[in-house]
C-alpha cells in the first residue's frame, strides 16, 4: 500500500470566494441550460466568481488564474451519460469551459464549488469525466456537509463535474473511544491504515487530526458508528464521559490499496465494474438474467472448481456422513499424475487414518484438497472410469453442453467448462443442501478415530465471512488455469451467483468478484 501524492489528496481549506456578478440564466433547450458570460482583461485581473444556474456552480477564478480575457461557458446537462456504477450522484452534471483555452495556465489550479443535494451520511466528492478513461476521476474535494456543498481544485479549462456520494466511507456519524497507545489515533472500517483524518465534534466544532491505525468499530453492530479515537485523540475534542458524540471526518490522506482509493480506482471508473480475468458472469438466480458477462461463452480450464461436480455425483450414492472408512495413500497418488504432489493442495493423512464420510465431504469442498476428492470417488461404489463418466452426463443432463471433465479433482487442464456452463451447473448441484452448505463454512473441524488427530479445514473463498451474505462458493487454481472462484450471495429474497475464471492473481480475483457483486447487488437495490 502506498500514500497519494500530496496535490492528489491534499483537500480543500479556507477557499474565499469573490463576488460574481449577476448574469441571465438562459435556456438553451428543454433538456439542457446554459450560462455565457464574457470575462475582459480588467476583470480577470481582479479576480472573479462566475456563478450560475441560481448558484449551484461556481469557478473561483483568482488573480492569476487566467493570463487573458475569454469567453465563459457552463452547461447543466440532462442527457444519458456515463455514471460511475458504483457511486451515487447527489448533483446535476455541469459542463464548463474556456473559450480561449491559451488564457489558462494549467500549472495553476483554480476551485469549483458545487452544490448537492443527498440524504445520506456518506463521504461526498468532486469527480470529473474523462472522456479518454471513458471514465470518472475524483478531484482533490472538501466537502461542506452543513451547507451542501463540496469545493474541489480543477487544473482543465474544460471539464464535466458533478458530486459524487461514495457508500464505501461514512463522513458523518458517531465516535466513541479506546484506550490503546495513548495517541492521536483513529480506528476505522472505511479509511484504511495509514491514513490521516480531521475529525470533528459537530456539537462544539473541535477538531483533532489523526491517523488511522486499527479497524473498527464493526458496523454490523454499530452501524451509526463513523469511527473510534484513540482516547488521546478524543479528549481533544470532548469528554471521555460522552461517551458517544456526533462527529464528520474529512480525509486528509487516504491510503491507496489495490491501485484504489476508498473503491475507485485511481484511473477512473466507469459504468460497469473493470473486470481482466479471462471470463466472467453475474447472474440473478431468481430472474436467470445475466447481470453481466464477458467471454462467457469462452472454453477454458475450469481447475477445482471442478470439484462440485464430484461432489453431485458422489452424493447420488445417497453416502452414510456418519460412516467411519479409512483413508489410503493411493488416493493421494492419483493425484500425482496432473502435478507435482509437493504443490497439490491436500489433507495431511497416513495411510489408514480413519474418519467420517463427512469429514472427507467437508474438507473437501472447504480446503478444496485433492487427495480427499479421489478418496470420495473410491467410497461411492464407482469405478473411476465411471464416476468420471457419470460426472459428464450430469453436466450434459443439465444443459452444460461446452463442459467436459477427464478427472475429479480440477487438476487436469483439460477438465474443461464456460463460464455460463458453470452457472447452470452450480444452479443444479447446489440444490442439495448439503452440497450448498459445505461450501459456504468458513472452516470444518474434525478428529480422526485411530490417531485422535485434530485437523481444521478452512475455507479458501476469502469472501466468506465478510462484507457479503455468502450462501456457496468455490476457488480453483492451475497455472494453465489461473484463478477460478465462484461465489454465491444472498440479498432479501434474492440471490445473485457471479463466476470468474482467468484471473492472473488470486486477490485479483476476489477483488474482481467484490465488484461484481457489489454492482449486481447496487442493480437490484437501485432498480436500474
Amino acid at each position: 500500500m502506498k500514500k497519494l501524492p500530496f496535490w492528489q489528496v491534499f483537500f480543500v481549506v479556507g477557499i474565499l470566494f469573490l463576488p460574481s456578478m449577476a448574469q441571465a440564466q438562459v435556456p438553451a433547450a428543454a433538456e439542457t441550460k446554459s450560462f455565457f458570460i464574457n470575462l475582459d482583461q480588467a476583470t480577470i485581473a481582479k479576480g472573479y466568481t462566475v456563478a450560475a444556474f441560481e448558484q449551484a456552480i461556481k469557478l473561483s477564478l483568482i488573480p492569476g488564474i487566467l493570463q487573458a480575457g475569454t469567453g465563459v461557458d457552463l452547461l447543466e446537462l440532462h442527457e444519458p451519460m456515463t455514471e460511475p456504477w458504483n457511486l451515487d450522484r447527489v448533483s446535476e452534471i455541469y459542463q464548463f469551459e474556456f473559450r480561449n483555452h491559451a488564457a489558462y495556465d494549467d500549472t495553476k489550479p483554480f476551485i469549483v464549488q458545487i452544490n448537492y443535494q443527498a440524504q445520506d451520511d456518506n463521504l461526498k466528492q468532486v469527480y470529473y469525466f474523462d472522456s479518454n478513461a471513458a471514465g470518472w476521476k475524483p478531484l482533490p474535494t472538501k466537502d461542506y456537509v452543513s451547507e451542501g456543498m463540496a469545493r474541489a481544485y480543477i487544473h482543465l479549462p474544460f471539464a464535466r463535474v458533478a458530486v459524487f456520494s461514495n457508500p464505501e466511507a461514512m463522513a458523518v456519524g458517531q465516535a466513541s473511544w479506546y484506550g490503546y497507545k495513548n495517541g492521536l489515533f483513529a480506528a476505522s472500517p472505511d479509511f484504511p491504515k495509514g491514513s490521516k483524518l480531521l475529525v470533528t465534534n459537530l456539537a462544539n466544532q473541535k477538531s483533532v487530526a489523526v491517523e488511522v491505525n486499527d479497524y473498527g468499530p464493526d458496523r454490523k453492530l454499530h452501524p451509526e458508528r463513523a469511527i473510534d479515537l484513540d482516547k488521546t485523540a478524543f479528549k481533544k475534542i470532548a469528554s471521555l464521559r460522552d461517551g458517544v458524540i456526533e462527529v464528520s471526518i474529512e480525509p486528509l490522506f487516504i491510503t491507496e490499496q489495490n491501485g484504489r482509493v476508498l473503491g475507485v480506482k485511481i484511473d477512473g471508473v466507469a459504468d460497469t465494474p473493470e473486470i481482466n480475468s479471462q471470463a466472467a458472469l453475474l447472474i440473478d438466480d431468481n430472474s436467470q438474467a445475466i447481470i453481466y458477462e464477458r467471454n462467457a461463452n469462452a472454453v477454458l480450464p475450469l481447475a477445482s472448481l471442478t470439484k462440485i461436480v464430484t461432489a453431485s455425483v458422489f452424493l447420488d450414492a445417497n453416502p452414510d456422513f456418519s460412516a467411519v472408512v479409512a483413508y489410503r495413500d493411493a488416493d493421494a497418488e492419483r493425484t500425482w499424475e496432473h502435478a507435482d504432489k509437493n504443490e497439490i493442495a491436500s489433507l495431511r493423512l497416513k495411510d489408514g487414518d480413519e474418519l467420517t464420510i463427512g469429514d472427507l465431504f467437508f474438507t473437501t469442498l472447504i480446503a478444496s484438497t485433492n487427495n480427499t476428492a479421489e478418496t470420495l470417488v473410491r467410497l461411492s461404489g464407482l469405478e473411476r472410469t465411471e464416476f468420471i463418466r457419470q460426472m459428464n452426463a450430469k453436466a450434459r443432463g443439465w444443459g452444460a453442453t461446452s463442459t467436459v471433465f477427464v478427472e475429479p479433482t480440477g487438476l487436469s487442464p483439460l477438465n474443461v467448462s464456460t463460464v455460463l456452463d458453470y452457472a447452470i451447473m452450480t444452479k443444479a448441484a447446489f440444490r442439495e443442501p448439503k452440497l450448498l452448505a459445505a461450501t459456504a463454512l468458513p472452516e470444518y473441524k474434525f478428529t480422526t478415530w485411530r490417531d485422535k488427530k485434530k485437523v481444521t479445514a478452512r475455507n479458501t473463498n476469502k469472501l466468506i465471512g465478510g462484507d457479503f451474505y455468502v450462501t456457496g462458493g468455490k476457488t480453483g487454481f492451475l497455472d494453465e488455469a489461473g484463478y477460478c472462484l465462484m461465489t454465491k450471495v444472498k440479498i432479501g429474497e434474492r440471490e445473485l451467483t457471479g463466476i470468474i475464471f482467468g484471473a492472473p492473481e488470486r486477490e485479483q480475483s476476489f477483488i474482481e468478484m467484490e465488484d461484481l457483486l457489489k454492482y449486481g447487488i447496487r442493480q437490484i437495490t437501485h432498480n436500474r
